[in-house]
């Protein structure tokens, strides 16, 4: 079996040039000598010792395993906060999550729409605003102020009775533990996953409950930092026209009327 490529040495030096610090002051303020620190960052020290390891994830705030194995020069400013602020800030979203908005001429927010050509893109240019300056752009009346939105195609069958090919206009939640439990959401996922529409719930250990209105479909779980943005379900759009009711919805709705009429009849 090949030897895994640690990162430990130049995630070392990337992690004391983000904070701006010399090798010197690196060394003072983790109590090392600046030999035995510049040692560490050139790759000269093989096996560290597991305290020095300890002492400088607790510093940078980075778990030992990511410091070891994960090239985090690769990662985003957005993602490194992440990490440095844990799983519960990043559900508040306190000085965290940051969301890119345009706006009218007169600086009123737009409202945005991703049209199905552009959902694949979404989640790589959700924070990007050349990107959103190219999504088409519109406003609604009737939508509660102090809010912003943005409208996401749907697919597929699992939010019925929601139409396919609705059209959700949802509100952006800067903190997700206002959410109550089975909200409803558009949820947008890292890397090149689709977003999705499902009832939102947040799960104790740092992970996220989806579940669909259609009940032939399973929930499944996500871990939140798997998740990008949410928007709560405002209201929807759809060129679709309702069916009429078949015999047995209205024999349903009797039985339940019947119901409702017993249970308010007095008891002898």
């Amino acid at each position: 079996m090949e030897d895994a490529k640690l990162f430990f040495n130049t995630n070392l030096r990337f992690l004391r040039n983000r904070k701006k610090f010399s090798q010197e002051y690196q060394a003072q303020v983790l109590g090392f000598t600046r030999s035995k620190y510049t040692a560490l960052e050139n790759g000269k020290t093989e096996n560290p010792p597991l305290l020095d390891l300890i002492k400088i994830s607790d510093f940078f705030k980075v778990p030992l395993d990511s410091l070891l194995k994960v090239d985090l020069s690769h990662w985003n400013e957005f993602d490194l906060r992440k990490m440095e602020t844990g799983a519960k800030e990043y559900i508040s979203g306190n000085n965290l999550r940051v969301l890119s908005i345009t706006v009218t001429p007169d600086n009123k927010e737009n409202m945005e729409y991703v049209p199905v050509k552009a959902k694949a893109g979404y989640a790589a240019g959700h924070t990007d605003p050349d990107y959103l300056a190219t999504l088409p752009k519109f406003s609604l009346p009737n939508l509660p102020a102090g809010a912003t939105y943005r409208m996401f195609p749907t697919s597929g069958d699992s939010m019925l009775p929601i139409p396919e090919g609705s059209d959700i206009v949802a509100s952006y939640v800067q903190d997700w533990t206002t959410l109550k439990s089975n909200s409803l959401c558009i949820v947008i996922l890292k890397g090149e996953q689709d977003f999705v529409f499902k009832q939102v719930s947040l799960l104790e250990d740092g992970k996220i409950r989806l579940t669909s209105l259609n009940s032939n479909y399973p929930p499944f779980i996500v871990p939140v930092d798997e998740v990008l943005e949410l928007w709560q379900y405002v209201r929807h759009q759809t060129d679709s026209v309702p069916e009429p009711e078949t015999d047995l919805q209205e024999i349903k709705q009797l039985l339940i009327d019947m119901q409702k009429h017993i249970g308010k009849l007095p008891t002898v």
